[in-house]
């Protein structure tokens, strides 16, 4: 079926790929193909080996080099089911993932035993393939719609889950039911003691479809959901919130929504979107590549083909602005993920048959990068052809790391996912003994170059 389909968009030419630039106040952003003919990606993220690492929803998962667009397959689960909204969705790497005890890979998946469900499963990396599942947290309920899944670690070694509510809009609401929620997961399966609801994984409640999730480096969680025909939500996620689905939808603005809220304490969207776009991918961008998109919220959108950049307040707790960006250019865009460099990667979902003309383009589907060619993390200016690496020591370290360079102006140490965890003058000896074990980036700014070092914190 597939492959008739793709002849007929040959055959009949209905689209044009556009790599038109985006130019912004200051800034050229250049959008670039890395990656095509891939079948529904659902995530994509950036990797501690400088790969994207995505899933497509048939059940593969696999890393992208984003020079070159090589595609490696690390996996296929053959139980997948891929249905309707559902099949491989959400993944995550453990934080300390460069260290050989700790290559995890946390996944997402639908399968049907007589009844379609949802499961959180580990696989270990080895030897370019995934291997060893465990099973972590299984009989969440599945349906045709609404099963959409992210994953995310929190900094206290957490896991972060988002269920939909299984298009049966009462579970939502129903704390004895996994579905509607995110949940708080221990990195073995087990439940949090400090969990709001004791013996159960649920931290939040009261969501319809939740389809983006991030943690941004002021702090604050972010999560995109689906509305049904209105309202769909950009929330900031709390400890035992209630969203309020079914009984609320978007803000509590009608009088039938106002008492309920008053009622239960309903946590109210920080935006919401009528008619819905079907928000999707999200991530928080806060790099010197593109200034006028620092402390931003990067959405992409299903239904309305298109990249929202959402500009937050200086407490990240409003949007100040929202500008749209290749609108109906690339199809249905499903997911995001930013680089240490500060280059925006997105994904495309038009094999999903969802599309608004019922077909994928050409190609599709594809994973295209956006960047600033022209800028220098040291000066703004042309990029030095000049690689310039860092020797830190010891590595992995545990209290004092010493840095194998005289002089410098700043000292940035940022995380993997490029939120900066620190910054202060120069000094050969760092004190990194406060910062939580896993993989970090350390950059000095030596005023006309930037030296680079990646180091593990044991």
């Amino acid at each position: 079926m597939r492959f008739s389909i793709y002849l007929f968009v040959l055959i009949t030419c209905c689209f044009q790929t556009s790599y038109a630039q985006l130019n912004l106040d200051s800034t050229i952003v250049n959008p670039t193909v890395i990656a095509e003919n891939l079948d529904t990606p659902w995530e994509i993220l950036w990797g501690p080996d400088d790969m994207i690492w995505m899933t497509e929803r048939g059940g593969t998962v696999s890393r992208i080099d984003p020079e070159s667009g090589n595609k490696e397959v690390l996996l296929e689960i053959d139980e997948v089911e891929e249905y309707g909204e559902g099949g491989l969705l959400g993944m995550v790497l453990h934080p300390n993932f460069e260290h050989p005890d700790s290559q995890f890979v946390y996944l997402v998946y639908n399968y049907d035993e007589g009844f379609r469900w949802e499961r959180l499963v580990r696989y270990t990396y080895d030897s370019d393939t995934l291997i060893d599942p465990l099973i972590l947290l299984d009989g969440i309920p599945g349906k045709y719609n609404h099963i959409g899944s992210r994953l995310l670690i929190l900094p206290d070694r957490t896991i972060l889950m988002s269920t939909g509510d299984a298009a049966n809009s009462s579970l939502s609401l129903d704390t004895t039911s996994l579905a509607g929620k995110f949940l708080r997961i221990n990195l073995d399966g087990s439940v949090p003691d400090d969990n709001p609801i004791a013996g159960s994984h649920i931290w939040s409640y009261g969501h319809r479809n939740p389809q983006g999730l991030v943690l941004a480096s002021n702090g604050i969680l972010y999560s995109s959901e689906h509305g049904p025909s209105n309202d769909d939500e950009l929330n900031i996620l709390t400890k035992h919130g209630n969203y309020g689905w079914p009984e609320v939808m978007g803000f509590c603005d009608l009088s039938s929504e106002q008492s309920y809220c008053a009622a239960n304490n309903v946590v109210e969207p920080i935006y919401a979107w009528t008619p819905t776009l079907a928000v999707c991918g999200l991530d928080y961008y806060d790099h010197d590549a593109i200034p006028e998109w620092k402390n931003s919220l990067l959405l992409a959108s299903l239904k309305e083909d298109d990249l929202r950049v959402l500009k937050l307040n200086a407490s990240g707790d409003a949007i100040l602005s929202e500008n749209i960006y290749f609108d109906n250019e690339y199809g249905r865009l499903r997911d995001i993920c930013v680089s240490p460099e500060g280059e925006i990667f997105f994904a495309t979902s038009n094999w999903d048959g969802r599309g608004n003309d019922g077909f994928p383009h050409e190609n599709d589907d594809r994973i295209i990068r956006l960047s600033n060619e022209s800028y220098n993390p040291a000066t703004g200016m042309e990029k030095s052809s000049e690689k310039l690496s860092l020797r830190l020591y010891p590595n992995p370290v545990e209290n004092v790391l010493y840095l194998d360079h005289q002089k410098g102006e700043t000292i940035r140490v940022y995380d993997l996912s490029s939120r900066l965890v620190f910054q202060r003058g120069f000094t050969r000896t760092v004190d990194v003994s406060d910062l939580h074990k896993g993989m970090y980036i350390l950059e000095i700014d030596t005023g006309n170059a930037i030296l680079k070092g990646k180091f593990l914190k044991k």
